[in-house]
Parts: C-alpha cells; sequence; structure tokens
C-alpha cells in the first residue's frame, strides 16, 4: 500500500510537469489562449509581439492615415537619484515595480500624417493612455508616479518607403498630477474638499513650515518619450519596437519635488487609413 501511495503521488508530479510544458508550447505557437490560461498568469499586461523582419509599409503625402491600437508596455524602471558627494552626478539607479504590471497603455490612438517635407508626424488623441505606477529604488525609497502619453505629439523622418525598420518617433506628452482633486490626504486636507490646514493648526496654516502642505495644487507635468521602429507587418500593417521615456513623479499634490522616472519598454500598434 506504501509503494502504491508512493507510485501515485510520482505520477501526479509527471503529470504536471508534462501539462505546464503543453501549456507552454501552446502558448508559444501563437494559438489564441483561453481565458483560463490567462487567468491569474500575467499575461493580459503584455503587448502583442511580431516576428523579426525586414518590410516596410509605404505611406502617401496628404493621406489620412491613423496609428490605432497603440499598447506600451513599461519593462524596465530607473529614478533619478542626486549625489551623496560633489564630485559624483546624478544617475538614473535601476528600480523595481511594486504594483504588479498595472502600467500597461492599451488601444491608444492618434493621427499620422505624413509632410511635403517627409516627416511623419502622430499626435495622440484617445485610449487607455495612463497608469498608476509605483516603483522601489534600492534604498527602499516608494516613488509613485502617472505613467502615460496623454496629448503626444512625436515626429519622425520617413524613408523612401514610408515607415521602415529604424524609424525613430521622438516627442512630449502631458504628465497630469497622480492625485486627481478631490484626493484627501490622511489630514483630511485636499484640494477641492477637505479642511484647508491641518485640522490642529489652524491658526498657523498659511506659515512657510507648513505651507506646501496645506495648500494643496494640481500640478501638470511634461514627459518625452522615443519610439524606435523595430517590426513591420506590411500586409497587416502592424509595427512594433522598443520606447524609452522620461518623466517626473508624483509630487503629493504639490508638497514635495518631482523626480525624473525613465521608463523603458516595447510596444505594439497598427497603422490604418483614416
Amino acid at each position: 500500500m506504501r509503494y502504491r501511495t508512493l507510485v501515485v503521488a510520482f505520477l501526479a508530479v509527471c503529470l504536471g510537469v508534462l501539462t505546464t510544458f503543453s501549456q507552454v508550447a501552446f502558448a508559444a505557437d501563437d494559438t489564441p489562449l483561453t481565458y483560463a490560461q490567462i487567468k491569474g498568469s500575467g499575461l493580459a499586461k503584455n503587448c502583442p509581439k511580431l516576428p523579426d523582419t525586414e518590410e516596410s509599409i509605404k505611406l502617401e503625402s496628404g493621406k489620412a492615415y491613423e496609428l490605432v491600437d497603440l499598447c506600451l508596455f513599461p519593462a524596465n524602471f530607473f529614478v533619478l537619484e542626486e549625489p551623496t558627494t560633489k564630485r559624483q552626478k546624478p544617475r538614473f539607479v535601476t528600480s523595481k515595480e511594486v504594483t504588479f504590471g498595472a502600467g500597461t497603455l492599451d488601444l491608444v490612438r492618434g493621427d499620422l500624417t505624413l509632410g511635403s517635407d517627409n516627416s511623419l508626424t502622430f499626435s495622440e488623441t484617445d485610449g487607455y493612455d495612463f497608469g498608476a505606477i509605483t516603483v522601489q529604488t534600492p534604498s527602499h525609497e516608494l516613488v509613485p508616479f502617472l505613467f502615460t502619453v496623454k496629448g503626444l505629439v512625436a515626429k519622425a523622418k520617413a524613408t523612401a518607403e514610408g515607415l521602415s525598420i529604424g524609424t525613430k518617433f521622438t516627442g512630449d506628452y502631458v504628465v497630469p498630477s497622480y492625485r486627481t482633486s478631490a484626493f484627501l490626504d490622511p489630514k483630511g486636507r485636499g484640494l477641492s474638499a477637505g479642511y484647508d490646514t491641518a485640522v490642529a493648526l489652524p491658526a498657523s496654516g498659511d506659515s512657510e513650515e507648513i505651507r506646501r502642505e496645506n495648500v494643496k495644487s494640481f500640478e501638470i507635468g511634461e514627459g518625452t518619450i522615443s519610439l524606435k521602429v523595430k517590426n513591420i507587418d506590411s500586409y497587416t500593417g502592424e509595427i512594433g519596437g522598443s520606447f524609452e521615456a522620461i518623466q517626473p513623479s508624483d509630487t503629493d499634490m504639490g508638497s514635495k519635488a518631482p523626480v525624473d522616472v525613465k521608463i523603458q519598454g516595447i510596444f505594439y500598434a497598427r497603422v490604418e487609413d483614416a
């Protein structure tokens, strides 16, 4: 009886391993996954990937195009750290995400135009274009920020073929406040609701020492991003590649100075006729 129990346990382990490998092969074969396979796997936050190609998408000057289903998956994070001595310079330090992939942007779309000077311009108009992310630095400091491409206007130089491998879009975008106007801090202070000052200090609410904490503000920053095209499917109009963005972190509604955050990752999009 003892041996039977051991044999059953061994067979269960073997079947589990075989099932795992079959699921990985199934996913790697580009076959559509079921909800049960995606649930809890972390795959839902990923952007589609294209195979390596050497193709291009022909664009005509004066014709209206759209860039649709733009997906940006942030993979690596770096926070600008101030030096501890005068001889050192500020540098970006690798930081880890603690919000479990909540910042992937998806279904972003916008106008894509080819100018008479052979310049490509992408103007973002709509989509799930922001995501709240918190990262932790090596010194265990938590840095929240709103990863976004709101109002992005990015330009690139078109080649003779139009949109080709190596085309690089670079532009600026708006970074809204991480907190909304109705947010209340632990002392009940807010921008459009709550107390004007800390309850225990009503008489000294305007003093310089605590004014920044008491007077809330909806601060808007600016970020810059570059997207480099590395893969193109000319038949479907799909493009993919990598991106790098630098933008300010959260200011806690004006109570602290922002720090620069660098985000690196991959993107996917599709070119369509408007």
